[in-house]
């Protein structure tokens, strides 16, 4: 009887499928041809960049591929051909990471102070916004002009710093604001009930809880940082960062060692991201086992 009963269940979901299927108008295969092609666009030219990083010597910029080596991402490590990959990648890294540690800093700050009123404080938002209305390039250029003045020469790790935070911050603190909704003032109020200092309650209540988002934020001030170029172009001095050596490349290099540093390039993002993704799964978990401890 089971089994029948199955069996006739079955034959209505395929016919329920089967009909859903021919009522579907001309506008739903539009759509969908429309999307096919938006991820064709989006993707297919990353893809041939990841193809052809691949050439041998005597590979070219477009198809057909020639050959099949490591030889193009040998040039970025020997630097033989291709520019100063390494040192900007370095200099990216090191500037991204400052970038990251003082946005997160500044924004868990900020989104505590920003949680009671106080006098002055939507001035205080709106200047700290202020800086995602100006262009980028303008701005670099200002911060650029203003450290000439000042006569103090132009570097990554200090005018590029400065200019890099103008726009870091305001993101930052943004998605903290939208962060500290999630965190209850009843867990504070709980935690110095039973005897936490202020220090405490931060550390061991309002850090666990706003974890996945300060996670978030540095994993937004970091790909900020690591691919921004209007605002470098002015304040770097005469050390490139990785998008401005990879600009110089386009003047002066036409090879696929170009394709191979976006290859890498794209291997790092997503690793980046999977740790990223990673830590907030485990914290997610341990707070999960956690709360059925204390249940």
């Amino acid at each position: 009887m089971t089994d029948v009963t199955n069996a006739t269940i079955s034959t209505r979901g395929k016919r329920r499928a089967r009909r859903n299927s021919s009522d579907r108008t001309w506008t739903f295969y539009v759509l969908a041809a429309f999307f096919a092609f938006y991820v064709i666009a989006l993707y297919g030219p990353m893809l041939s960049i990841y193809i052809l990083s691949f050439q041998d010597l005597r590979g070219g910029l477009v198809f057909p591929m020639r050959g099949f080596s490591l030889y193009w991402f040998n040039e970025l490590i020997m630097q033989t051909r291709a520019g100063d990959v390494s040192g900007s990648f370095t200099r990216s890294i090191y500037l991204a990471i400052a970038v990251t540690v003082i946005t997160v800093v500044f924004s868990f700050m900020a989104g505590m102070a920003f949680r009671r009123r106080f006098r002055g404080d939507t001035i205080v938002f709106y200047l700290m916004i202020g800086s995602l209305v100006a262009p980028g390039l303008v701005l670099g250029i200002g911060i650029g002009l203003g450290f000439d003045m000042a006569g103090i020469p132009t570097n990554w790790f200090t005018s590029a710093l400065g200019a890099q935070l103008s726009w870091t911050l305001p993101f930052g603190i943004l998605v903290m604001f939208a962060v500290m909704s999630r965190l209850n003032s009843d867990w504070e109020e709980a935690a110095r009930d039973l005897g936490a200092s202020r220090a405490q309650t931060i550390g061991l209540v309002v850090l666990p809880v706003l974890a996945p988002g300060l996670i978030a934020v540095a994993l937004f001030g970091f790909t900020l940082s690591y691919d921004e170029f209007a605002r470098t172009l002015q304040t770097a001095g005469a050390q490139n960062t990785l998008p401005l050596e990879i600009w110089s490349m386009t003047l002066n290099v036409t090879s696929p060692a170009l394709y191979a540093l976006g290859t890498v390039s794209t291997v790092i993002s997503f690793l980046i991201i999977g740790v990223s993704l990673g830590s907030i799964i485990l914290l997610q978990r341990r707070n999960a086992a956690r709360k059925n401890i204390s249940e």
